[in-house]
């Protein structure tokens, strides 16, 4: 169901801002990952380096079309879930989302209003913990207010899934672990 507040978040990501919002874990930053001004805003607030590069999410597999050129079937029958991807980025895809990496990191969301989210904005997001790098993560709606209130453009109400910890990612190239859940 597509709230104002959700319409609110969205049209504020397509306007070249960011908003923290619920994950299966914990809240994230987003924003329109093709803009540019608004990626480094992102990396700026977290003060994330941009060699690392960055996971998106969508709500549907079509919204990583432009993103990467094959999904494994393997990797598919992981979503929606809690299972992000390396996968090989589709050419031209922008260094301040890949970083230093050969590989994009993506997800297709099973977390309701994440995927909401996405979906309202019309395309795949950027999803990085909300917090300052190498800090812990904001896991409810009042810490994320309290703690990023004053710079982001807006922390959408919600409530964080129940996964024990940030969704593993994997290589799907190669099977590695690259981060543990």
């Amino acid at each position: 169901m597509i709230t104002a507040e959700l319409t609110r978040a969205a049209r504020i990501i397509k306007n070249g801002g960011i908003v923290a919002y619920a994950t299966e874990y914990c809240f994230g930053f987003g924003c329109d990952p093709m803009n540019r001004s608004a990626v480094l805003r992102l990396l700026h607030i977290k003060r994330r380096a941009p060699d690392k590069g960055l996971i998106l999410i969508a709500a549907n597999v079509a919204q990583l079309d432009s993103y990467v050129n094959n999904i494994p079937a393997p990797v598919l029958a992981t979503w929606p879930g809690p299972h992000t991807w390396l996968l090989e980025p589709r050419e031209g895809v922008p260094r301040w989302i890949i970083g230093d990496h050969p590989g994009i990191a993506v997800r297709v969301t099973a977390h309701a209003q994440a995927a909401a989210l996405c979906k309202a904005a019309d395309m795949a997001i950027v999803s990085t913990s909300a917090n300052r790098s190498g800090g812990a993560a904001a896991r409810n709606y009042r810490e994320t207010l309290r703690r990023f209130k004053a710079v982001v453009d807006y922390v959408l109400p919600g409530m964080v899934g129940d996964a024990p910890a940030p969704t593993p990612i994997r290589d799907a190239a190669s099977g590695a672990l690259i981060r543990p859940g």
